[in-house]
């Protein structure tokens, strides 16, 4: 338990290996008693042997890094934060650029990232690729970052009418990101810089994919089921439920969850929803993509031109 201002934070971290046969997640947490500030940084790598987990491991380590140098001066921090999460982004990349350069054999790794950052009740985040983030208040669970997947897309195209649920559901491009941390140009970085206050109750849950799953509906039940745990039963819940699945092709899994805890803030705040700014889904145009194929455990990079015609239709 950490006190930042008026509130306390209960967090705690947990990973999963699954059913693979190596880990390629990564997360770490800092929230310093006393400080005013604190954050996580969770990462999913992919790859494979192609080195998933030092991508996932270099992404973390350098966030890491940068957001713990900065936190020297928090109010500065916070007044530059969106340009300070986006910079640490860019570094993180260009250390994945100098390692494949030095590295041939992992050529085609790469990592999503997520990471939260809290000045005191005041949250903010960074995000690439399909790794989640969601605010559960007051019995609902709500999706704050980007999903930087097709999948995300090709929903909305079958809740359009655009294409029939069968072929949603089987779309050949449902397992790919249309961002992610690989060294080359980003496409996508979703910052938080305009402050969400959170309120007594709130949990935030960072993930990876591997939570996946369990539906939007599941991971909400076990979160109202504990709310009123600690930090780490609320993981380990949430751990035990993604094994009851059993699924034989269960990816690796990492959690960080960070539970808001008054020490003399007004519990009777509003309990409205969050409001959570989002631009609108971007038109699908042809273009590279990373594809991740979940069974074999590789990244390859390759054009995707079939969505972009149906989406045009």
């Amino acid at each position: 338990m950490t006190t930042l201002g008026e509130f306390c934070f209960d967090v705690a971290t947990g990973m999963s290996l699954g059913a693979r046969e190596r880990q390629e997640d990564a997360v770490v947490a800092d929230f310093p008693r006393g400080a005013p500030m604190g954050f996580a940084v969770l990462s999913d790598g992919m790859g494979g042997h192609a080195s998933g987990d030092v991508a996932s491991g270099i992404v973390a380590t350098e966030l890491f890094s940068e957001l713990k140098l900065l936190s020297s001066a928090p109010a500065q921090m916070e007044q530059v934060i969106g340009a300070a999460l986006r910079e640490a982004v860019t570094e993180a990349n260009r250390c994945i650029a100098i390692y494949e350069g030095q590295h041939p054999s992992a050529q085609g790794m790469g990592a999503t990232l997520v990471a939260p950052v809290l000045f005191e009740n005041r949250l903010y985040w960074v995000s690439v690729g399909d790794s989640p983030l969601y605010l559960f208040r007051q019995g609902k669970l709500f999706r704050l970052n980007e999903d930087h997947s097709y999948a995300a897309q090709i929903d909305r195209l079958h809740a359009q009418g655009i294409i029939p649920l069968e072929e949603a559901r089987n779309h050949p491009d449902r397992s790919a990101l249309v961002s992610v941390l690989a060294g080359g140009e980003i496409a996508k970085i979703d910052c938080r810089a305009e402050a969400m206050p959170l309120k007594h109750g709130d949990i935030v849950l960072a993930a990876s994919d591997g939570l996946h799953s369990l539906s939007d509906d599941a991971v909400a039940e076990v979160l109202q089921d504990q709310h009123h745990n600690s930090g780490g039963r609320i993981c380990d819940a949430l751990l035990q439920a993604v094994a009851a699945q059993n699924c034989p092709e269960q990816d690796n899994l990492s959690l960080c969850v960070i539970k808001v805890e008054p020490t003399g803030a007004d519990q009777n705040a509003s309990k409205s929803a969050p409001v959570v700014s989002r631009t609108d889904t971007p038109v699908l145009e042809t273009g590279q993509v990373v594809h991740i194929d979940r069974n074999s455990h590789q990244g390859v990079v390759r054009t995707v031109v079939s969505l972009t015609r149906k989406a045009r239709k």
